[in-house]
């Protein structure tokens, strides 16, 4: 069991890492480009010789590398404003312990 455990997992990191799923955001959304061409005409092909009728699949436009680099700039972002919003902060707070103690 655990033969066949461990070589359906490295079998599934090769075709990850062949896809490119494993490398830089552009080559994997070169990826997700090739299964989005790819994944449903095997599902209809697939659905249609089972004989079941799905509905037809959303179309959306989606970019990981995109996503994933807004996303590192926000993070980026409020890293880098952290030390000043920290003594805006203490400054305030402060001040309203001053207050509180008059």
């Amino acid at each position: 069991r655990f033969v066949i455990k461990g070589s359906l997992a490295g079998a599934a990191v090769y075709v990850a890492y062949d896809q490119g799923l494993l490398g830089s955001g552009t080559q994997g959304a070169e990826a997700l480009k090739k299964a989005q061409a790819a994944l449903p005409p095997a599902i209809q092909e697939w659905t249609s010789y089972i004989g079941w009728e799905l509905p037809p699949t959303p179309k959306f436009d989606f970019s990981p590398s995109d996503s994933w680099n807004k996303g590192v700039q926000s993070v980026m972002s409020a890293l880098s404003v952290a030390p000043t919003r920290a003594c805006e902060y203490t400054v305030e707070g402060w001040k309203y312990v001053k207050d509180l103690v008059k």
